[in-house]
């Protein structure tokens, strides 16, 4: 729920989520950030920000990290391994550095202590959003390899398997115990259905998605 300002909403682009405890902060971080071009929504709690009813979009959290109930870091951890999960700002007024260092290590942007300037704080917002946008851009990646090499019959993805790891045409026939001619017949197949033009890019979609050509290719 945003704070009532007479600075005008962005309806598109990506969410900037705050989560504080502390109105005044949430207002003065909704005017800033709004001001800045940004659409805002902010929750007064962890458990508020869980329980909210949006559509998966892009965007970052601006999380304090002291707060009643469920903290900042407990927030962090209960988001860990979600895919599509945000990128985490932490601002607090009661940071030390083992604090940061655990925030840090555990995948946070940035860890802003109160008062922060607000150009770092804007910077921060930055990087994560340019994070995020990456990592929905390679899931989305990702997820159109595994469709595609889903279309792969079993004897296609054997080849394939053999063609990612190197293997010349007559190794994967020997392999595979099939003829030299029918491995060529059924390479062309594996391109084209997966849309590349050379082994090289066969092998750098399959590293792009990190194993999900492979796993999709193992299934039976």
């Amino acid at each position: 729920m945003n704070p009532k300002s007479s600075i005008p909403i962005p309806q598109s682009g990506p969410t900037v989520f705050l989560v504080d405890d502390d109105p005044s902060v949430r207002k003065g971080l909704s005017r800033l950030l709004q001001s800045a071009g940004f659409r805002v929504e902010a929750f007064a709690s962890a458990e508020a920000f869980l329980k909210r009813e949006s559509p998966e979009r892009g965007g970052c959290l601006v999380l304090d990290m002291r707060m009643p109930g469920v903290n900042g870091f407990e927030l962090q951890e209960a988001l860990a391994g979600v895919v599509g999960s945000l990128p985490i700002i932490f601002i607090t007024g009661h940071g030390d550095i083992p604090m940061s260092v655990r925030a840090m290590k555990k995948g946070a942007v940035d860890f802003l202590s109160k008062p922060f300037d607000e150009q770092a704080l804007l910077a921060a917002i930055a990087v994560a959003l340019a994070r995020d946008k990456a990592a929905r851009e390679q899931r989305v990646k990702t997820q159109g390899i595994r469709s595609r090499a889903k279309t792969l019959t079993p004897r296609e993805r054997e080849v394939m398997r053999g063609v990612v790891a190197g293997l010349l045409n007559k190794q994967i026939a020997d392999e595979l115990g099939i003829s030299e001619k029918t491995v060529k017949v059924h390479r062309g197949r594996v391109m084209m259905k997966m849309a590349v033009k050379s082994v090289a890019e066969l092998v750098r979609m399959s590293e792009n998605a990190e194993g999900g050509m492979r796993s999709a290719g193992s299934g039976r």
